[in-house]
C-alpha cells in the first residue's frame, strides 16, 4: 500500500485506547493521516501529541453527532465495542447497546459525510442464523456481533454508504490484550520474577486457532478503508492453523524460568479461521501477513518484562 494515499486524509478511529486501537492510531499516524482518535476516557492512554484526542460516548446519538461534524472525516475505524463473552452473560443489554446502537449512531450520523469510507471490525464468534430455525445465538456476544453487521450492511444499502466489515481471527501482540498469549506470557513473566509455582491452566493440549499479530491486522484494515468493496465482509487471519501446544513451547523455549503448566480438557478441533480461500479477497487487494509468529510472542514477551521493570535481554 502507498502510503501517500493517506497523506493529510483525516482518519478517524473510535476505541483508541483499546488494544488494537493504539496500533491502530500509531500506523496512520505513521502513514501521514490526521488521526482522530475517539475515547470515552482522556486519561486511560497518552497519545502522541500530534493525535487529535475527542472523549465520545458512543453510545450518545447527539455527541456522535457532534463528533462527526467537527471531525468530517475522509476514512473511519470503528473498533469500539463490548468485545467479553462473560461479560454479555452479566449485562446483555449494555452490550448490545454498545455493539449495535453505537454503530448505527456512528453510521448515520455519517450520512453527513457521503464519500466517507468505513470499516466496522466485527467479530468471527458471531451468530450465523439458519434459515426455518429458530434463532439459537451462543451468547448474547454472538447475538450482537450478528446484528451489527446486519444493520451495518442494511444502513449501506439503504442510504448508499461506503461500508465494509472486517472480521479478525485472534489478534495477538505486545499492549493490553486478553489474549491467551499474553495471558501465558504473563505467566512466564511471573515465574521469571518471582519463581511463581501456581500452573498456569489450559485447555486441550492439541486445541488449534488462527492467530494474527494485531499489526497486521491494522494494514489489512487500512488496505480495505483505502480499497475495499462495499458490502464486503473480509475475513482478517493468517491463514495457519497453530496448537496451545505449540504456543506454550515456543513461549518456555524463550525463557529460562522454570513454568509449571496444566493441560485440562479434551482437545478439540480448528476453529476455522485459518482456510486459505479465505485470505483471497485480502490478498488481491495487495494485502498479506508480514509478522512471523514467533517475533509477535517475542514483542509480547518483551512488552510484558518492560512493564513489569524488568530489562529483556
Amino acid at each position: 500500500m502507498d502510503g501517500a494515499e493517506l497523506t493529510g486524509k483525516t482518519v478517524l478511529i473510535t476505541g483508541a485506547s483499546g488494544f488494537t486501537g493504539r496500533h491502530a492510531v500509531h500506523y496512520f499516524q505513521g502513514a501521514g493521516a490526521d488521526v482522530a482518535a475517539v475515547v470515552r476516557r482522556p486519561d486511560v492512554y497518552a497519545f502522541d501529541k500530534k493525535v487529535g484526542i475527542h472523549v465520545c460516548d458512543l453510545n450518545d446519538k447527539h455527541q456522535v453527532r457532534e463528533l462527526i461534524k467537527h471531525v468530517q472525516p475522509d476514512y473511519v475505524l470503528h473498533l469500539a465495542g463490548k468485545n467479553s463473552v462473560p461479560d454479555s452473560w452479566a449485562d446483555p443489554l449494555l452490550v448490545l447497546e454498545t455493539n449495535v446502537m453505537a454503530v448505527l449512531y456512528l453510521l448515520d450520523a455519517l450520512r453527513s459525510c457521503p464519500d466517507a469510507r468505513t470499516v466496522i471490525v466485527g467479530s468471527r464468534l458471531k451468530y450465523t442464523p439458519e434459515p426455518g430455525r429458530v434463532p439459537a445465538p451462543p451468547h448474547p456476544y454472538s447475538l450482537s456481533k450478528a446484528l451489527e453487521e446486519m444493520v451495518s450492511l442494511s444502513w449501506m444499502s439503504l442510504f448508499g454508504q461506503q461500508i465494509m466489515l472486517a472480521e479478525p481471527g485472534n489478534l495477538i501482540g505486545a499492549g493490553p490484550s486478553t489474549g491467551i498469549c499474553s495471558l501465558l506470557a504473563r505467566h512466564v513473566v511471573a515465574c521469571e520474577k518471582t519463581g511463581k509455582t501456581e500452573a498456569f491452566r489450559l485447555s486441550g493440549r492439541h486445541n488449534t486457532r488462527d492467530f494474527l499479530d494485531v499489526r497486521d491486522a491494522v494494514r489489512a484494515y487500512a488496505v480495505l478503508l483505502l480499497h475495499g468493496t462495499s458490502g464486503m465482509v473480509y475475513p482478517v487471519v493468517s491463514g495457519v492453523e497453530r496448537s496451545l501446544g505449540e504456543i506454550a513451547e515456543l513461549l518456555l523455549s524463550m525463557t529460562d524460568a522454570e513454568v509449571p503448566m496444566r493441560w485440562d480438557g479434551a482437545s478439540s478441533g480448528p476453529d476455522g479461521a485459518g482456510k486459505q480461500e479465505e485470505l483471497s479477497e485480502l490478498r488481491r487487494l495487495g494485502w498479506q501477513p508480514q509478522i512471523a509468529f514467533e517475533d509477535s510472542l517475542r514483542d509480547i514477551l518483551s512488552d510484558v518484562r518492560a512493564r513489569q521493570g524488568r530489562i529483556s535481554e
